[in-house]
């Protein structure tokens, strides 16, 4: 009895491995370990899923065998590298780069090309087909090494951006000419070929872009709070998107990248789809792609002889010597930094799934030799070792490039941000919560604080307990970003100063505050609550309506009155707005005089905060003029400054009813920047009353309107 358990206990563990849980066990161990312990020796993670992926396939160790469930996870692998890519790239960035991308492109394609052509005609002694088909095959790439890139936060990078286009032109063209080979091989390349495939292109793409698009926004729209279903939604289109493109006659993987680029816009970097989306490649799919590219290494080609070892040799230098060459040129003509080229060397100059696809093909048409097979095998071993080490050095350069040019200005104000996020409706605290994790700096190290204050009265304590109890779901919301959290519920005589006291304690940069939501307009704007806040609190102080879901907003809209810029937190916040306007990846337009233009566009070229376009406006007593140009989909941002403040004026006031009157259909922010260094702003000047000064200060700012009014050719008062 004994034995017979012992005899099936082995028989489970003979090679290759049949048993399916098993085999998941085997595949989750080497995910789990591979990189922890090449990362100890400084060899990128990703090699030793690849390297594994050799020892236990069919020509390593032959613990597993390449059958149809291996061939699906990397397929889905695969694919979803392409989908994170085109989900990760900054599209405004892309837009600016577009012509680099094209370039770059032509570069990596016909460089590559061009040199492969005659190195497998002359050298190899290879027949015009079979040397096209094969130099064909050193112009692709696939982006193996992206997620290296993603590990180090630069996927939004213009080299980046430049080197992902390049991916997808080359990999484009070469799939379209390899069915071009097949059609003449074939006989079939003749008009109706050509019609066809053109045609269902541009079926494909309108699908894609118009579409899916629309589908998308409705349903997160309309199934706001079914979380699960919106990742669910996302990978189906991710698949039917590569199911399309095989229909189209390009390859599964342009479509995975065009369903991220049409979903781009739709999933905020920080959002909780984003992190539920990279979370599950980064730790299933994506390490069994690499680990499935591994397995098709035959190590047996080395002792064949030395034609195949020759082959070998001769095709991997070539094509990485095409690769460097395209990133080379590209940094003299782009003005790039060497870390920049290593990048985009990196990036473009592993070989695998097209180069595979292209190979094998060829070699089942009968176009190409086991000699050709063989060397390309070798050839996607030692490309992605190349690329790896090369793009996790440049990304190590590039971060470390990044952080000495920001300085510590910078760095001291991602040290100092923290948002405190005052609650009185429990129903507000996930709006509010998505609003502050998207806009909220990566590199603080600070939690966002949330805030709950009750009344000291008799039923404080079991109010407390309420307060804290409805504030649990905000944990819920922060763990699916991985996002810090802090919550407090706190007891004062009211809610003004214990927003104002928990401000001061925890020493809160950022405080934003809902709507209030009253019965009168009036008292909206000039209520106890906002108003004591205002006066009582020198703060960042962000007041926010937020009417439509968050991703459906197409355009920021900045209000910036007369002087705004001057106000010490004004810029502050502006990095706020831009961090949203790039989490959204929405344009934004700015409203302001000239002299409010020019500094902002200094400001945002030396900071490298982001771009914006300008509106030159003046009249802002006539604010509803531009009614006409505000759209449903826009969010428009209002800076203010506070009573006494430099930019304060009182047009303002009934500026801000108007804007609740007639816009109260669109998504606003208030922003009021802090004014002093320090809340006791009036310490060194005790015998001065506060009240006294703020008036003093509105009178000069009155007479000074007078005497612009008097230069203008108006008359004064």
């Amino acid at each position: 009895m004994q034995e017979a358990f012992w005899r099936e206990l082995l028989a489970e563990f003979h090679r290759p491995l049949s048993n399916p849980v098993l085999i998941f066990s085997l595949l989750l161990l080497i995910i789990l370990l591979s990189p922890i312990l090449l990362r100890k020796l400084n060899i990128p993670g990703i090699i030793g899923l690849i390297i594994s992926g050799v020892v236990i396939g069919p020509y390593g160790l032959n613990i597993l065998e390449k059958n149809s469930a291996i061939d699906l996870f990397s397929t889905i692998g695969l694919l979803y590298i392409m989908f994170i890519a085109g989900l990760e790239l900054d599209l405004n960035e892309f837009k600016k780069h577009k012509n680099r991308s094209f370039i770059f492109g032509a570069l990596t394609f016909f460089i590559p090309l061009s040199i492969g052509y005659p190195v497998c005609l002359y050298i190899l002694g290879y027949d015009a087909n079979a040397s096209f088909l094969t130099a064909s095959m050193f112009a692709t790439h696939t982006l193996v090494a992206y997620p290296i890139v993603t590990r180090f936060g630069i996927s939004k990078q213009s080299a980046v951006a430049i080197a992902v286009g390049g991916t997808i032109l080359t990999d484009t063209a070469v799939l379209i000419i390899l069915a071009v080979i097949l059609g003449a091989n074939k006989g079939n390349l003749n008009q109706e070929f050509w019609i066809r495939l053109g045609t269902s292109l541009a079926i494909f793409s309108a699908i894609m872009f118009f579409l899916i698009p629309r589908i998308a926004r409705w349903f997160f729209r309309k199934l706001e709070s079914e979380k699960t279903s919106h990742y669910i939604f996302v990978l189906s289109v991710v698949f039917f998107a590569a199911f399309l493109a095989e229909v189209a006659g390009v390859e599964p993987i342009i479509g995975a990248f065009v369903a991220g680029l049409a979903l781009n816009k739709l999933i905020p970097h920080s959002s909780a789809l984003m992190n539920r989306i990279e979370f599950i490649g980064n730790a299933i799919f994506i390490p069994f792609f690499l680990i499935s590219v591994g397995m098709l290494v035959d190590v047996r080609v080395v002792f064949n002889g030395y034609t195949a070892l020759f082959v070998a040799a001769v095709l991997t230098i070539t094509a990485l010597l095409g690769k460097w060459l395209a990133a080379y040129i590209s940094q003299v003509l782009f003005k790039y930094k060497t870390a920049e080229r290593q990048l985009i060397f990196g990036l473009s100059s592993a070989h695998a799934a097209a180069t595979l696809a292209i190979i094998l093909i060829g070699f089942r048409e009968g176009i190409l030799d086991e000699n050709i097979l063989n060397g390309t095998i070798i050839l996607i071993l030692i490309t992605c070792l190349v690329a790896s080490f090369a793009t996790e050095n440049a990304a190590k350069k590039l971060v470390m490039d990044e952080d000495a040019v920001m300085g510590m200005d910078k760095n001291s104000l991602a040290d100092t941000e923290h948002i405190l996020l005052p609650i009185e409706e429990p129903d507000k605290i996930e709006s509010m919560l998505e609003l502050a994790i998207l806009f909220k700096d990566k590199k603080s190290p600070h939690p966002i604080t949330v805030l709950s204050v009750v009344p000291n009265n008799e039923e404080a304590e079991n109010n407390l307990a309420i307060a804290r109890k409805k504030l649990g779901k905000s944990y819920q919301i922060a763990a699916a970003t991985d996002t810090n959290l802090n919550v407090i519920a706190s007891i004062d005589h009211n809610v003004n100063s214990g927003i104002i006291r928990t401000s001061k304690e925890i020493m809160a940069s950022v405080v934003v505050l809902n709507w209030p939501e009253k019965n009168t307009l009036l008292e909206k704007f000039f209520g106890e609550t906002t108003e004591n806040i205002l006066s009582g609190l020198d703060r960042n102080i962000l007041i926010s309506n937020i009417q439509k879901v968050l991703i459906t907003h197409k355009r920021v809209l900045i209000f910036c009155p007369p002087l705004v810029e001057m106000e010490k937190g004004f810029y502050t916040c502006l990095d706020i707005i831009m961090r949203l306007s790039k989490e959204l990846s929405i344009p934004v337009l700015c409203y302001s005089n000239a002299r409010s233009q020019r500094d902002i566009n200094l400001y945002l070229q030396k900071s490298k905060t982001g771009t914006m376009n300008f509106n030159q406006f003046n009249d802002w007593e006539d604010f509803l003029v531009l009614s006409r140009s505000i759209q449903a989909e826009d969010m428009i941002v209002f800076f203010s400054g506070r009573k006494g403040s430099i930019s304060y004026d009182p047009v303002f006031d009934s500026l801000l009813i108007k804007l609740d009157k007639y816009f109260s259909a669109n998504s606003k922010l208030m922003v009021y920047p802090s004014q002093y260094d320090t809340d006791h702003k009036f310490e060194e000047y005790e015998d001065i009353n506060p009240e006294t000064l703020n008036k003093g200060i509105e009178k000069i700012q009155k007479i000074g309107r007078e005497i612009g009014n008097i230069f203008k050719g108006g008359k004064g008062d």
